[in-house]
């Protein structure tokens, strides 16, 4: 894939996470530092322990400060848009959502190879470069973070991560098996938003 046109998207899908800690710490009625570090973290908080995992030093967003800019400009204006709110479908943010977090995985898992020679290693990286910012945003708002819950999220990851490596693994170049994760991961995660697709839970009965 173009090196520039993965950057793009990749600053796109930063953009995107960005918003959903915007929204969520408009609704618990945060002050402007409180948005700023929730759309922060959840945009590069996953990258960041991706980076320091694997000993990728410094973390990416210091020697490329453009993904700073571009969390500061999208909180700023998702908060001067959000008091002149204007209706939306339902689907816009999930859709773009999903598009940023299977880019995510896959610069996720390709990074980790780069690394190391583990395909187990490499998923992980994926699915926390992909989930772990918002585990931290949810965290931070004392919420139960959506990868713990049914919903099909990191599940769409782990198979996206599977697809690349697989791809690898069996003499695939790069690209091939960057665009394999990134379709398994986006396809998988829009089913579950169109047909509201979710787990079955684990409870106990008292």
């Amino acid at each position: 894939m173009d090196s520039m046109l993965l950057y793009s998207i990749d600053l796109f899908g930063t953009a995107i996470f960005a918003i959903s800690g915007v929204l969520l710490a408009g609704r618990l009625k945060m002050d402007p530092f409180g948005v700023a570090v929730l759309g922060s973290v959840t945009a590069i908080g996953g990258g960041t322990i991706r980076d320091m995992a694997l000993g990728a030093t410094p973390v990416f967003w210091i020697t490329d400060t453009n993904y700073l800019w571009v969390i500061l400009l999208t909180c700023l204006a998702t908060m001067v848009i959000i008091r002149r709110p204007k209706r939306l479908p339902w689907w816009i943010l999930p859709v773009c959502d999903a598009i940023g977090l299977a880019v995510f995985v896959g610069i996720g898992v390709d990074k980790a190879m780069s690394y190391q020679d583990s395909a187990l290693v490499a998923i992980i990286m994926g699915v926390i470069t992909g989930c772990g910012g918002g585990i931290i945003r949810d965290v931070l708002a004392r919420e139960v973070p959506m990868v713990l819950r049914s919903e099909v999220y990191a599940t769409a990851c782990i198979i996206g991560g599977v697809f690349q490596t697989t791809a690898l693994s069996i003499g695939q170049d790069s690209n091939t098996a960057f665009l394999a994760g990134i379709f398994a991961t986006l396809l998988i995660r829009l089913g579950a938003i169109r047909w509201h697709l979710s787990l079955p839970t684990f409870a106990i009965n008292r």
